[in-house]
């Protein structure tokens, strides 16, 4: 992924609990990238009352997932965010020069990189998760 020239990552999650903020602030470390985590917010308040299983939401806390949107610099530093307890849009603007100035120290795919030592090779053909039996191997 980083060797791609990955500038921005955007992460979309329904995770909202507080090792998320740390898994998206390594991930823009590491990658020296930036990272745009958007999360939902939602309450018990805003499933429709005609939902099948609306009844089993009686016990449910009154918020249901409380957030969580984040921008994360390059250096692992939020630049706007996290929002918790509430619907929001999160804006900033981007110094895009953070991201090599960043990659002087730790460049994970650029200039630390040693193909001659360790190399990935992935397999991007799409690929079948279900196979039927009777179609043959």
């Amino acid at each position: 992924m980083y060797d791609s020239g990955l500038s921005i990552y955007l992460a979309p999650t329904a995770d909202s609990r507080d090792a998320w903020q740390s898994t998206i602030r390594h991930i823009a470390l590491e990658g020296r990238c930036f990272v745009l985590a958007c999360n939902q917010f939602v309450t018990k308040d805003m499933y429709p009352t005609d939902l099948a299983c609306y009844s089993e939401l009686e016990n449910a806390p009154e918020i249901m997932c409380r957030g969580g949107s984040a921008i994360i610099d390059p250096m692992g530093e939020y630049v706007a965010g996290p929002v918790y307890g509430k619907e929001d849009i999160l804006l900033a603007d981007l110094d895009l020069d953070l991201i090599a100035q960043s990659r002087f120290d730790f460049d994970v795919a650029g200039h630390y990189a040693r193909p001659d030592v360790f190399r990935l090779i992935v397999n991007t053909e799409k690929k079948e998760n279900v196979k039927r039996f009777n179609e043959g191997f």
